[in-house]
């Protein structure tokens, strides 16, 4: 466990094979793939892969899956990738899955762990996110979470509707 959220209504853990099932089901999620960036689906054996490939340092990977866990139940993943050590920052992605499970507060409340993590154990300077200008409540989250608005890709993303801008998020230290 990385640590309890705020007001210790979720926690974050690292991944274990257990978790093989749920992410088989989460990434292969057409309408998670909006978010994750994915256009094919992925195997269990690809994802038990990156489940194993998680054991290892960080440093080395650059990257972490964590699941976000309320009550005993997994809820989502808050992702960290391209953590950089020299320049001391990493971005991040957060998914909750079922829409019964957001807008209770375990988003928000794993960023705020994040940010704790970041600053306090590996001593970044900031913290990054990016968020299509169509997702208002992705917007509100990392707004919420003390993430500035330092930039706009316009007609960055590819959608069914056509391009939509890209908003991009840092959070200082």
């Amino acid at each position: 466990m990385i640590h309890n959220c705020t007001d210790n209504i979720c926690r974050l853990r690292a991944l274990e094979p257990a978790d093989v099932e749920l992410m088989y089901l989460w990434e292969n999620d057409r309408d998670v793939w909006r978010v994750s960036g994915n256009i094919a689906p992925l195997s269990k054996h690809r994802l038990a892969q990156f489940i194993e490939e998680q054991s290892y340092d960080l440093y080395a990977t650059r990257q972490m899956r964590l699941i976000i866990e309320a009550e005993g139940i997994a809820v989502g993943t808050l992702d960290i990738f391209d953590f950089d050590p020299q320049h001391l920052r990493f971005g991040i992605g957060i998914l909750v899955y079922a829409p019964e499970d957001r807008r209770r507060g375990y988003a928000r409340s794993a960023i705020e762990a994040i940010k704790e993590y970041g600053r306090e154990t590996l001593g970044v300077k900031q913290i990054w996110a990016s968020v299509a200008d169509n997702n208002p409540a992705s917007i509100a989250l990392f707004e919420g979470a003390g993430f500035e608005h330092c930039g706009t890709r316009r007609a960055w993303l590819r959608t069914a509707d056509g391009y939509v801008d890209q908003r991009e998020y840092q959070l200082l230290f």
